[in-house]
Formats: structure tokens, C-alpha cells, sequence
């Protein structure tokens, strides 16, 4: 399993939303799993990745898990 790490504007281009939104789900825990290096946050891809599978729904009235 390769555990590729991706920095916040990777991923906030990855998820076409503001690398403000991304700190903003960090800090009320709605966002995708990160890891801390020191100071610094990066992403796993696979996290990413089961983030979005955890929210893909097939209707607007489906509620959202995870």
C-alpha cells in the first residue's frame, strides 16, 4: 500500500474548495483524516479517497455518513 502524502493546496485543488475550508473542517473534525508532521499537515491519499466514497450519494434527499 503506498501512502502518498499530499499538502492542504493539493488537496483543497483536489476537492475544488478553499485551502480555508480545509482548515476550517480540521478544526470542527468535518473534513477528511490528516496527519501532522511537526507543524505541518498532509494528507493520505487513500483518506482522501474514503472521504469522498463515505459522501458520494445517489439523491439529494440521501443524508450523508461519515
Amino acid at each position: 500500500m503506498t501512502h502518498s502524502l499530499l499538502t492542504t493546496p493539493e488537496v483543497a485543488d483536489l476537492l475544488q474548495v478553499a485551502e480555508i475550508t480545509l482548515r476550517k473542517w480540521r478544526l470542527n473534525g468535518a473534513g477528511p483524516r490528516f496527519v501532522r508532521c511537526g507543524a505541518n499537515v498532509r494528507y493520505r491519499r487513500d483518506d482522501i479517497d474514503q472521504w469522498i466514497a463515505d459522501r458520494t450519494v445517489a439523491s439529494t434527499s440521501e443524508p450523508i455518513h461519515g
